[in-house]
């Protein structure tokens, strides 16, 4: 390994300070959806793209494009949320499997409160607390990395 390569010092307690911050933050947003509404951080992804599809109905392999997940894992994810009540099978072909999948009237219901109070959330343990061009800095950069990334 090269010292071009290395962190210093200072690097390493940025980093490390930056990814204690992400976990902080994701645990706590997921605690309050966990708490408040039942739902896993997955589970919450879900309702959000159907809630936001066009027509209120996707395919099973849209849903998991939309969340870049592996087509079983969504099916694993709806067969339970099906069982919940969440979510309805929006047509089926011969074979029984499932074409399209929606929320059913208890989903949407909770998608809109989940929705609001998971915005809630962001803002009072992220947002409110930014000071001047910190917004500014951290959505700039995380373009680039986005951009870099992707």
């Amino acid at each position: 390994m090269s010292d071009e390569a290395s962190l210093t010092a200072e690097e390493w307690a940025f980093w490390d300070r930056w990814m204690r911050a992400q976990r902080l933050l994701v645990r706590e947003v997921d605690r309050v959806l966990q708490t408040e509404f039942g739902l896993s951080k997955p589970e919450f992804s879900i309702l959000v793209q159907l809630r936001s599809a066009q027509g209120g109905v996707m395919r099973v392999v849209e849903l998991a494009d939309s969340l870049d997940w592996d087509k079983s894992r969504v099916a694993h994810m709806l067969t339970r949320m099906e069982k919940r009540g969440l979510v309805d099978r929006a047509g089926s072909s011969e074979s029984g499997r499932r074409t399209g999948i929606a929320l059913s009237r208890a989903g949407a219901d909770l998608a809109d409160s989940a929705i609001r109070t998971h915005g809630q959330t962001i803002r009072r343990v992220a947002l409110d607390g930014l000071k001047g061009r910190e917004k500014a800095a951290i959505e700039n950069w995380s373009g680039r990395l986005i951009e870099e990334l992707s």
